[in-house]
């Protein structure tokens, strides 16, 4: 069985109306389009995880979408672990995402910081040490693209603190790139990913009806990322990292919450929730999405 929490907030929305030159140049793109957005796959040699990951993707290719978005935590981790079981893990992933039959464009999740947990034996002054690894590996932690008429921006929501502990955060430099990003955009629809959510009623509904998002479970300055993103079109942030579905519409954005690829990492249902991926399917501005069973089944 599975929970999807809906929750519909009522705040100031500004509505922005094309111009009809706007409305002319629309004609000339796509204008329906189908993407999948895969979070917290936490890929390891162990517990299966490389033949339900490959499911998923045989599922993906099925419904062929125009291309995928994955949500972070590609791998079970890098924070605690040597250097030559994260390289391990990248280079396993690396290998089987190629068996997508469409372009993926990847979010970088906490999991994906290498060392940063004292107990991993890496100094901090490692090559590769922290968000390096994922750089080399995978790409930049953040950037944007265009599909249709659409504007995408996969943002990198995780920081780490003295006390070599991550947490949800979006530093200065990248707020300032958003910004200027965005500026550029006009009245185009915009969806954003990132891996730890900006808005989430996660801890109420698992935790108890007073309980707050901890400083890891949500991005700390998450208030100044959606003041950005308020004063354009946005209309879609998907995120990830809680293992928990959720459709939050706040001020015309709807943050979705996309449960996770490996639900209980690889180890069946979580909270009721089976293992699982977004398909969206876009129609000018406007979207609908659907959770996708994929069928795996832990041992």
């Amino acid at each position: 069985m599975r929970y999807l929490i809906t929750l519909i907030v009522f705040g100031f929305l500004t509505v922005s109306h094309a111009t009809e030159t706007d409305e002319q140049k629309r004609k000339t793109v796509k204008e329906q389009f189908t993407f999948v957005f895969m979070t917290d796959i936490h890929l390891t040699h162990e517990r299966n995880a490389t033949l339900g990951f490959m499911q998923a993707i045989d599922s993906v290719n099925k419904i062929a979408p125009d291309f995928v978005i994955t949500g972070g935590d590609l791998i079970m981790d890098a924070l605690a672990q040597s250097y030559s079981r994260s390289d391990s893990a990248y280079q396993l992933y690396n290998k089987i995402v190629k068996k997508f039959e469409m372009p993926v464009y990847n979010t970088m999740g906490n999991h994906e910081l290498f060392g940063v947990y004292e107990e991993s034996g890496v100094d901090t002054l490692h090559s590769e040490y922290g968000k390096k690894m994922y750089e080399n590996r995978i790409g930049k932690p953040y950037y944007s693209f265009d599909y249709g008429n659409w504007h995408f921006v996969v943002l990198d929501g995780t920081g780490t603190n003295a006390n070599r502990r991550y947490y949800g955060y979006v530093d200065s430099l990248q707020l300032q790139w958003l910004e200027k990003d965005l500026e550029k955009t006009g009245n185009r629809p915009i969806a954003v990913s990132i891996h730890i959510p900006l808005l989430s009623v996660a801890s109420q509904i698992i935790e108890g009806a007073t309980e707050p998002m901890s400083e890891r479970a949500i991005v700390n300055n998450a208030n100044q990322v959606r003041e950005i993103l308020e004063k354009y079109n946005t209309r879609l942030v998907l995120q990830g990292h809680l293992h928990f579905l959720e459709d939050i519409n706040y001020n015309g954005i709807r943050y979705i919450t996309g449960g996770a690829v490996s639900s209980k990492w690889w180890t069946g249902t979580r909270h009721g929730l089976e293992e699982g991926f977004l398909k969206i399917d876009v129609d000018g501005e406007d979207f609908s999405w659907e959770y996708i069973d994929y069928g795996w089944e832990a041992e």
